[in-house]
């Protein structure tokens, strides 16, 4: 019962970690920048989303976990706004609860990435090993899929509001996440690292069976056009993997060594800007699908001239409609003064 009641500037204090209290410049811009980006990163995969449902050729397995994908990444910018309305000078005023959830918001949006990567890469292992474009996975197996993959990354993020925290024991508290548990973090850290090395692993033995049965194959036109497409699918995947390593390993090496208490390493020194470089990569993988891929670039050129035209077209009616109304005031304006000319 140590913490129990305690005000979150208290768990601050001891981990040395510490609170502005009022707005300074930088925060302004901090926010400023930060709003936008979040917005862009809701609809920019609102739109991936979009293209997977209204475009028939992607309605395939790996392009529902794609747009799973997605969900995640506009889950994730969902929670980067909600953390940016309650961080700063908002934080002292947070209770216990109130933390825990915006940290819950992150490890959420995390989990449901990583475990959606791991259905990727055993799609595309599944797949390609028995010389298959598209699974034959039935549309209610991937619905099973994704309704699994987000029961997992809701039940992991909620671990420590669950108790896996250190109120109970302030002795336990980290640095950068003062109301978790130093073990959490290790144990958060080291199972997405473990599961982004197995996802490289499997990649990676993926690109050396496709190079080596397209050597080993007579060259065929309908085979190589086959092999092309399969490749430059897993180079797209490869490439959302990839960036997804780089932007979130690095504050989960930092989250490891905060857990493993490691004084002269400096995590609050980096911590923003890991957190920074996590965010952006939820706004990297719609750009990924743009420049590697056509089929949804059309897609989503297409949406967005729907999008438009469907505005010009309201605001045409709008302008319309105006003019009648105007038409009608006129003409009883004019009706009324031949009323009054025929009384007089």
């Amino acid at each position: 019962m140590e913490g129990h009641g305690q005000n979150i500037s208290f768990f601050y204090s001891r981990s040395n970690k510490s609170i502005i209290p009022q707005w300074k410049p930088i925060d302004f811009v901090v926010v400023g920048l930060g709003v936008p980006v979040c917005i862009l990163i809701i609809l920019a995969n609102m739109l991936v989303m979009a293209a997977i449902v209204v475009n028939r050729r992607f309605h395939f397995p790996i392009y529902y976990l794609l747009g799973n994908m997605a969900a995640a990444d506009l889950f994730a910018g969902i929670s980067y706004f909600y953390l940016i309305f309650h961080t700063g000078p908002w934080t002292i005023g947070l209770s216990q609860t109130q933390w825990l959830v915006r940290g819950a918001l992150i490890e959420m949006s995390l989990m449901a990435s990583v475990v959606n990567l791991l259905a990727v890469a055993w799609e595309r292992h599944q797949t390609i090993f028995t010389m298959q474009l598209h699974s034959t996975m039935s549309n209610r197996r991937v619905l099973l899929f994704i309704v699994a993959i987000w029961v997992v990354a809701v039940v992991m993020g909620l671990v420590p509001t669950m108790g896996w925290n250190c109120v109970c024991d302030l002795a336990l508290c980290s640095t950068v996440a003062p109301l978790y548990s130093r073990s959490f973090l290790v144990f958060w850290a080291i199972l997405n690292l473990l599961t982004f090395s197995v996802m490289v692993a499997i990649y990676a033995r993926i690109f050396v069976y496709v190079r080596r049965n397209s050597r080993s194959v007579a060259p065929h036109a309908a085979h190589n056009g086959h092999n092309d497409t399969v490749v430059g699918l897993m180079k797209t995947v490869s490439m959302i993997l990839g960036t997804f390593v780089i932007c979130w390993t690095p504050g989960l090496v930092i989250l490891l060594l905060d857990g493993l208490e490691c004084k002269q390493c400096e995590v609050l020194k980096y911590e923003k800007y890991c957190l920074v470089l996590a965010e952006c990569n939820s706004l990297v993988n719609p750009i990924i699908y743009s420049c590697r891929d056509e089929e949804m670039r059309d897609t989503f050129r297409r949406l967005l001239c729907l999008f438009c035209s469907r505005k010009e077209e309201q605001e045409q009616e709008n302008t319309e409609t105006q003019g009648d109304a105007l038409n009608k005031v006129r003409l009883l304006s004019e009706n009324s003064n031949h009323t009054d000319r025929l009384t007089l």
